[in-house]
């Protein structure tokens, strides 16, 4: 097995070699400067992030099609722009961005999908992925503690930042529960060293994948695959009586409930954010605005009021393409590219994208049936008359939950 891991170690690193040996590796420079002041001219920013689909506007000899601009497609495309490469990226929307985008109601600017991000501390690989993929222009203000507040019913805990501090402050509220606490955040620790032992899955052939899978020696590679395969409610009841604390520990809910979710996807959650959470200077569109120039940069555009109705497939049941149609009067756009990428979610993508005869191929039905939809809800956007500071609001975000049974909402 560790034969197993160094083998797809090397695969990787001569697949990474073979593809950037041409032009070098796009990350090694720095980006090329500090921030510049924000652009708040709403003219400004509409031709960045607003800028609409045509057939005129389709650039030529394109290297890859992306469909939709949220963070995914965009940090692809940004990835291949930095190698040199011409990347069209077609959003539905009238903004670019996805879950980044903004808007405004009567004076106030809304985020619709950003409100913290952690791991924003200098040098971090996530810090560092944005500033290449954003040309270094984003500013990010650390919250200050508590950044997050839980409260079950009229009991309420804070979370403080920094690794230490974020332990320090968990076993002073649950003094009977160190061990437990302990033992969570070595799990943690553990998940964060490991995560990228589940590529080695992708990295080899799916006869042995599905074969380490189904005998369990997948197990015996790392303690990540068992925590993959454990669900959040089981793992935390092992750990911990207290009620409080297991709902504590399971708070960072991301639209799955504890019992149908991954313990290494939540303890990875809780790991994000123990350095404390950031929030990016200007919102979130600073995100899109700042990182669609660079796409364009290499000849490429992010076009928006562009749905894409299906994707093209030539009989040897490659994607070549792309068909966009602005409305049921409007003539199809045909886009050929030699790579195709959807950020438009699994259930899209397999199950209207494709053409008729692949949605219902049983290899693609099989996959459909292994995923769901999360649960669904309602965001509430409230503008308030005055400044945080008239106002007195802290930067906290407060989780509110009416009991300490999450699985039970």
């Amino acid at each position: 097995l560790l034969l197993l891991v160094a083998l797809g170690t090397l695969v990787l690193g001569l697949v990474a070699h073979r593809l950037l040996a041409p032009a070098g590796n796009p990350f090694a420079r720095p980006p090329p400067g500090p921030p510049q002041p924000l652009v708040t001219e709403p003219r400004a920013r509409e031709k960045v992030l607003k800028r609409g689909f045509s057939a005129h506007r389709v650039p030529p000899e394109l290297d890859a099609v992306v469909i939709g601009s949220g963070m995914g497609g965009l940090a692809a495309a940004g990835t291949l722009a930095k190698a040199g490469k011409r990347v069209l990226v077609l959003e539905q929307h009238d903004q670019a961005g996805g879950c980044c985008h903004t808007f405004q109601e009567q004076g106030s600017e809304f985020d619709v999908g950003i409100h913290y991000v952690g791991q924003m501390h200098e040098g971090s690989m996530l810090r560092v992925a944005l500033d290449q993929l954003t040309d270094g222009q984003l500013c990010w203000q650390r919250l200050p503690d508590p950044y997050d507040e839980v409260c079950l019913g009229p009991r309420r805990y804070q979370l403080r930042a920094g690794k230490a501090a974020f332990a320090a402050a968990l076993e002073e509220q649950f003094p009977a529960e160190k061990a437990a606490i302990r033992e969570f955040m070595r799990l943690s620790k553990m998940a964060s060293r490991h995560v990228a032992l589940l590529a080695v899955l992708k990295m080899v052939p799916w006869w042995l994948a599905a074969f380490l899978v189904r005998t369990g020696l997948v197990y015996w590679i790392s303690p990540v695959f068992r925590m993959a395969a454990t669900s959040h409610s089981e793992a935390v009841a092992r750990l911990t009586a207290d009620r409080d604390l297991r709902a504590l520990l399971s708070y960072l809910f991301y639209g799955t409930a504890p019992r149908d979710s991954s313990f290494l996807v939540n303890v990875l959650m809780v790991h994000h954010y123990q350095r404390g959470a950031w929030y990016p200077r200007g919102g979130g569109s600073e995100i899109a605005f700042h990182a669609v120039p660079l796409i364009e940069r290499a000849g490429g555009a992010v076009l928006v009021r562009a749905p894409v109705t299906r994707i093209l497939v030539s009989p040897a049941g490659t994607a070549v393409g792309v068909v966009v149609q602005k409305g049921p009067s409007e003539e199809e756009v045909e886009i050929f590219a030699p790579v195709v990428i959807s950020d438009a979610g699994v259930f899209n993508t397999f199950g209207k994208l494709l053409p008729p005869p692949l949605r219902s191929h049983p290899g693609v039905r099989s996959r459909l049936a292994m995923v769901r939809h999360g649960m669904g809800s309602f965001l509430v956007f409230v503008g308030l008359r005055g400044s945080a500071a008239e106002l007195a609001l802290p930067a906290t975000n407060f989780w509110i939950y009416p009991h300490n049974d999450l699985d039970a909402m």
